[in-house]
């Protein structure tokens, strides 16, 4: 078992139907998959609506570490395609996020380099001694 499994709620709710224990096993298997992902998701609920039973609609919504919500809203013909689209599309979010955190976290480590070596080679421009220097000069 993957790391940070244990701590993920998972839900699963149905509007106008019920699913079957193995269907909510393999909803389980798949909506738990997004862990790999993403280690610090803290929810992920799955509601499926089975009003038209033609098209169902899937809505996800998963709840990560510091306040971030991720939401897709996914129908097709079939309950397992309609579960694929949404997982699919709430994948594209994580992956995006979590590349934007790791860019600003190595951007922030190069700017702070950058900014000890220049702050040791010489004074910043409007610091008190440099312009100390001058006039006494």
């Amino acid at each position: 078992m993957f790391k940070g499994a244990l701590s993920v709620q998972l839900s699963i709710s149905t509007r106008h139907g019920h699913l079957s224990e193995p269907t909510q096993d393999k909803l389980k298997a798949k909506a738990e998959k997004l862990n790999r992902i993403y280690e610090r998701l803290s929810s992920i609920e799955l509601i499926i609506d089975l009003s038209d039973q033609q098209l169902p609609k899937v809505d996800v919504k998963v709840s990560a570490e510091h306040k971030h919500d991720f939401v897709a809203h996914s129908e097709a013909e079939s309950l397992l395609g309609a579960v694929d689209d949404g997982l699919h599309k709430i994948e594209q979010q994580l992956r995006k996020y979590k590349k934007r955190v790791q860019q600003r976290h190595r951007n922030h480590e190069v700017r702070r380099q950058e900014a000890a070596s220049a702050g040791s080679i010489e004074p910043s421009e409007g610091s008190d001694q440099s312009g100390l220097e001058s006039r006494e000069s």
